[in-house]
């Protein structure tokens, strides 16, 4: 018997102007899954992410989180949702004026925490996970690209969350630095038995991590399915984009 999605989409629509951006948009997530979403660059992944944390809110369309519909909540009622959602942003989003520790310790404090033992070992486990002992002082302009993703990371599973979502988590990182953040995103998930939702357009990175794909395309999931079943579909739209082809005649 199936489990329920953790996560489950329907009919999203989002526009912004004129540009309409997700055109009914329709995706389950299961618990415990790393759910791949590829699509091209500004294709409307990185939005679904922003809904899916109620950073916007859709034109309509439907958002399920662990049975509650949470498009209609409001800021007060979607803050117990956001605490089960980590979320790793492109660029990290870490704060500049503030040291690794207090990045880190940065949702505990806006929880309430006081009690500086609980913080310092809730920070040092959480530093552990992702391999960053020892840089508790350092300030994010002294940080490598790799390690900005992995302190940004440790602050996102600081309180261990049902779900992280991650947006383009290996962009701008050499192959060797994005390999050890593909094999860090599959650890955190085995350890921690957390679901992921991985939004890149990397398909090393895919056929690494990956449980399930979806490809989003011109607003709506284009496919659903296991990696055999990516590499396997003679589907064009699939195929020029796992193959990397623009599908535009070379003269």
């Amino acid at each position: 018997m199936r489990n329920e999605p953790l996560i489950h989409v329907q009919d999203l629509v989002q526009q912004i102007g004129a540009q309409q951006i997700l055109r009914g948009l329709t995706l389950d997530v299961q618990p415990g899954e790393t759910l791949v979403l590829l699509g091209k660059s500004g294709g409307g992944k990185s939005v679904l992410l922003r809904h899916l944390i109620g950073l916007m809110r859709p034109v309509s369309g439907s958002i399920v989180f662990e049975g509650q519909e949470i498009t209609t909540l409001t800021e007060r009622e979607l803050e117990p949702v956001r605490r089960k959602m980590g979320m790793l942003f492109q660029d990290g989003a870490l704060f500049d004026s503030m040291n690794v520790f207090d990045n880190v310790a940065f949702p505990l404090r806006e929880r309430g925490e006081r009690d500086p033992g609980v913080i310092r070992d809730k920070v040092a486990q959480s530093l552990a996970r992702v391999n960053m002992e020892g840089h508790d002082k350092k300030m994010p302009v002294n940080l490598s690209g790799g390690m900005r993703k992995r302190v940004a990371l440790a602050r996102a599973i600081i309180s261990p969350p049902d779900v992280i979502l991650y947006d383009e988590p290996t962009a701008g990182l050499d192959p060797i630095v994005s390999d050890s953040i593909n094999r860090l995103i599959r650890r955190l998930q085995r350890e921690l038995n957390i679901t992921s939702l991985v939004v890149t357009h990397d398909m090393i990175s895919c056929n690494h991590i990956a449980d399930r794909v979806a490809l989003l395309n011109t607003g709506k999931i284009h496919f659903q399915g296991t990696l055999a079943e990516l590499r396997e579909t003679p589907d064009p739209i699939v195929r020029d984009f796992v193959d990397g082809r623009s599908g535009e005649t070379v003269y």
